[in-house]
């Protein structure tokens, strides 16, 4: 009975202990002392989306991982990297779906290419049943 319980208490303390336990980055919340240097980091992390939120840009995300995304967008831009250095590392590292404004590629295209396509298929429905009916209009007619 006590093995029970002793175990009902380890499997209720998992949680806790899977925290993580390594302090933020120096960057992760705060901001670059030059403040142009800042507002473009601020822009970029703003087109960044949070790989673990998924719907959050990392600018927005209190993710353990956005911070860490928010640190290397600093780090590297206080480095002198330009925001679309900075953003084409982003996306080699983490993949197309990390930008909110992905770019047509190889893996992308059928993103951009279904939708024109559904449209086409649904205009092409569209032309053929208005078709048969001004045809079967006209035959009543006559």
């Amino acid at each position: 009975m006590r093995g029970l319980i002793a175990l009902v208490l380890v499997l209720i303390a998992l949680p806790a202990l899977a925290q993580d336990s390594m302090p933020p980055a120096p960057y992760a919340y705060n901001q670059l002392a030059d403040p142009r240097l800042e507002a473009e980091a601020s822009a970029l992390m703003h087109t960044l989306r949070c790989i673990k939120c998924q719907s959050q840009s990392i600018a927005d995300s209190d993710a353990p991982m956005a911070g860490d995304m928010r640190h290397q967008v600093r780090s590297r831009i206080l480095a002198g990297e330009s925001p679309e250095q900075v953003r084409r590392w982003l996306i080699d590292r983490y993949g197309d779906y990390v930008s909110y404004e992905p770019e047509v590629s190889a893996t992308t295209w059928p993103l951009f290419a279904i939708p024109v396509l559904l449209i086409l298929a649904a205009l092409a429905v569209l032309l053929r049943r208005l078709g048969r009916r001004r045809g079967a209009g006209e035959g009543e007619a006559a």
